[in-house]
């Protein structure tokens, strides 16, 4: 009987220790959803965390995650032993186990030619435009991203002149943000045809040599036949020509072509920073400048509205502490939550791949 009791206590032991801590797929399954989300969650802060720091003349910086790796190591023991040789027989033992998580984040700050080419290079419209594609709203992404269209400007606030040429810039910006009303509405009822072409040769990830077109289907909706003629005639559509390539470039086109200037991400993150609303006390001391009184009525509502205030939101969709005020942008703002995403995705487009220079390797250990 001793011997019996010893196997199966052996046997028991051994199965425990080798068996039931197979733990390879569970972790991968929940550290996937987890690390996805917490690096979510961190771009999102450091991108409103710049935005502000712009709002207040500050340097903004950037991080990026470049590596991530999780290591686990499982460790496990176990004894067994017989209390005595007489009967009954009272055997003990014991087992013990532990799981040790060692994660190693690498992080790369934005420095140099990166910084130059990821913030102060305008993007391409053949980078923008595929975009609209997808279906993202072409309204919000051109307002965000283009400083003109042909003759149509999408005038900055804080670059307007004075006198007669500030009424005549008011009239092309009021003009483009009706060309950018009438866009969308093609765009929902599905007569924006947006083409991409590459050159003959050029690789996927190659956009230099690459062309994007715009069209518009004819309809026999009388309502949305009177929209396309108008935003054709906005646009100089010929007759001559059944799509229009998009090129960058500012001022009157050539014949088939749609000038587009873009901006680069430094300027799409300075429109939205001066449109934040901070508070008066921060305008008094001079910590910052007040954006409304050079507003005007069709820019009234700000693309992102970002809140601020000197207590934790309750319902934020990301918020970021700064100089004593917290800032957010609320979870029940389905329009701010919208252009702020596809800034974040404008940000993403905007990265290079040029070799890293500081690299920042931190190893986590618990």
């Amino acid at each position: 009987m001793k011997r019996v009791a010893e196997r199966i206590l052996c046997c028991s032991l051994i199965l425990f220790t080798s068996g039931c801590y197979s733990i390879g797929s569970y972790k991968l399954e929940k550290d996937q959803d987890q690390y996805a989300s917490s690096m979510i969650e961190a771009s999102k802060r450091q991108t409103l965390s710049n935005l502000v720091r712009l709002r207040y003349a500050d340097t903004p910086g950037f991080l990026d995650t470049t590596q991530l790796i999780s290591g686990y190591q499982l460790q496990h023991s176990g004894f067994l032993g017989v209390a005595s040789d007489t009967f009954p027989i009272r055997p003990n033992g014991g087992i013990a186990a532990q799981l040790q998580e060692s994660p190693t984040f690498t992080f790369q700050p934005v420095t140099g030619d990166a910084f130059a080419h990821n913030f102060l290079r305008p993007l391409p419209p053949t980078s923008l435009l595929p975009l609209a594609m997808g279906g993202l709203p072409i309204d919000v992404l051109l307002r965000l991203s283009v400083q003109s269209i042909n003759l149509l400007s999408n005038n900055r606030p804080f670059s307007r002149n004075v006198g007669d040429l500030d009424a005549e810039v008011d009239a092309q910006s009021v003009d483009f943000f009706s060309l950018l009303h009438d866009l969308r509405l093609l765009q929902a009822a599905g007569l924006l045809n947006i083409q991409f072409q590459q050159a003959p040769g050029t690789q996927d990830k190659e956009t230099e040599n690459c062309h994007v077109f715009i069209s518009i289907s004819s309809t026999t909706d009388p309502t949305l036949s009177a929209l396309s003629e108008k935003t054709r005639k906005q646009l100089n559509f010929s007759s001559r020509y059944e799509r229009m390539e998009v090129v960058y470039g500012v001022g009157t086109p050539e014949p088939g072509q749609i000038r587009m200037l873009t901006r680069s991400m430094l300027s799409i993150l300075g429109q939205i920073a001066y449109q934040i609303q901070v508070p008066d006390d921060e305008v008094s001391s001079g910590n910052t400048r007040k954006s409304s009184d050079m507003e005007s009525s069709y820019e009234a509502k700000p693309l992102i509205s970002v809140h601020s205030g000197r207590k934790p939101p309750d319902n934020a969709f990301v918020a970021v502490l700064y100089d004593h005020y917290y800032y957010w942008i609320d979870r029940g703002d389905f329009e701010s939550k919208l252009a702020f995403s596809i800034t974040q995705m404008l940000l993403e487009l905007s990265k290079t791949t040029l070799n890293p220079g500081t690299v920042v390797t931190i190893p986590v250990s618990k």
